[in-house]
């Protein structure tokens, strides 16, 4: 196997101020996100916590996962995506932000599968 070759992009995702986001808008947002990147959606389970609390969720790809945990007491949104193969993260980070508009952010991207670390904050 080669070093260089990673089989994967995982983008970790902070998001602070910006909108929230209903359990339906989530998922929305995570579908665009898997199809603006290549990927294929297999599932998406999302739960909410009640009136005012956060949800929590992943979308399942043939490709691997969105997952999505938020905190509305905090302005706070937590996401990763992990896509392989031929699949862009970076095009479904731009559907994300559209969608949750945050005042702030930070992605830090990690390539899955190298032997050498490859973390960038983007």
């Amino acid at each position: 196997m080669a070093d260089s070759i990673a089989p994967g992009q995982h983008l970790l995702i902070d998001f602070w101020g910006g909108e929230t986001l209903t359990e339906a808008e989530i998922e929305t947002a995570m579908r665009d996100a898997a199809k603006a990147c290549g990927a294929t959606v297999l599932r998406v389970c999302l739960h909410g916590f009640g009136e005012g609390a956060g949800i929590t969720g992943v979308a399942i790809l043939a490709e691997s996962h969105i997952s999505i945990h938020t905190w509305p007491e905090l302005d706070y949104v937590a996401l990763d995506v992990f896509v392989c193969g031929g699949c862009r993260a970076d095009a479904a980070l731009d559907v994300l932000k559209h969608a949750f508009a945050p005042r702030r952010h930070k992605v830090r991207s990690v390539a899955r599968g190298e032997t050498v670390s490859t973390e960038r904050v983007l």
